[in-house]
């Protein structure tokens, strides 16, 4: 597999940087950053999501857009990946992993988004 950390591009000033699965939220709601492979596997697993890809957004063979499939949640048609593709995927367009592991309410949050400091989009 890939490297597990590299550093974070780009601005995150309005989030709390995660370099380990042993560091949390300040406090519920609160957005999170990292690049840190155990962090995000952690967090997905414990929400049984399995890494996924968006069909027929691929590039040269290589997935496109990144997804989580998360169970009982219907939505777009999702193919799962390897964590092996995705991570590869993720390092090479060396994206940020902005999630949530809380609601504000307290009860667990599925909100993530995929962050390229070179690009609005990911």
């Amino acid at each position: 597999m890939a490297q597990q950390h590299r550093p974070i591009r780009g601005e995150h000033k309005y989030e709390q940087v995660i370099t380990s699965v042993e560091e949390h939220e300040e406090r519920p709601g609160r957005s999170l950053i990292t690049t840190d492979h155990e962090v995000i596997r952690h967090w997905a697993e414990e929400r049984d999501a399995h890494p996924a890809k968006v069909p027929g957004t691929e590039h040269e063979g290589r997935p496109g857009v990144l997804r989580f499939d998360f169970p009982g949640y219907g939505g777009e048609d999702l193919e799962e990946i390897s964590w092996d593709d995705w991570f590869r995927t993720f390092d090479e367009r060396e994206l940020n992993f902005i999630f949530q592991e809380h609601k504000k309410d307290g009860s667990q949050s599925n909100f993530f988004r995929l962050e390229s400091p070179y690009r609005e989009d990911a």
